[in-house]
């Protein structure tokens, strides 16, 4: 399967909607929107996105629009961020379109946060060189509960 990104068009934004409003999906992902079914607080969130100067970019996957993956934040605080359609999870598509997006933005340190279950998106994150920094516990919207989190670095 040929794995690639690239920037985000207007067509990707329904497909990424439907894809965050997986129940499974948003359940792992664990902190998400308040409503994810909520298309205007959606929408305006990716207008914020793109007009900023976060780094977003469509993740494809033999051409096909699969998840997305993105670099925001203030200089020194910046995080990343993807979005995989569940009917690829598995299938190194995380793993290999976090890799583009990473040297396609060399600053560091870069964070990420992920559920401390959420054991596939941890592994990706790993397998691109973040380490586990901190643990803490925060309000999961998708679960209406406090979990635990860890906050990941990558410093090379």
């Amino acid at each position: 399967m040929e794995v690639a990104i690239r920037e985000v068009h207007d067509s990707d934004l329904p497909v990424f909607f439907r894809q965050m409003n997986d129940p499974e999906a948003l359940r792992m992902a664990a902190f998400t929107a308040k409503d994810p079914a909520d298309w205007h607080a959606f929408d305006a969130l990716w207008k914020r996105i793109r007009s900023s100067d976060a780094v977003a970019r469509t993740v494809l996957a033999d051409g096909d629009v699969v998840g997305s993956a993105a670099v925001y934040g203030e200089p020194g605080e910046r995080e990343v961020t993807y979005w995989i359609d569940r009917a690829y999870w598995g299938r190194g598509i995380a793993t290999a379109a976090l890799r583009d997006l990473l040297a396609e933005v060399p600053e560091r340190p870069l964070y990420a946060r992920a559920a401390a279950d959420n054991e596939g998106s941890l592994r990706v994150l790993e397998k691109c060189g973040f380490r586990a920094s901190v643990r803490a516990r925060g309000y999961a919207q998708a679960r209406d509960e406090e979990i635990d989190e860890v906050v990941l670095t990558l410093e090379e």
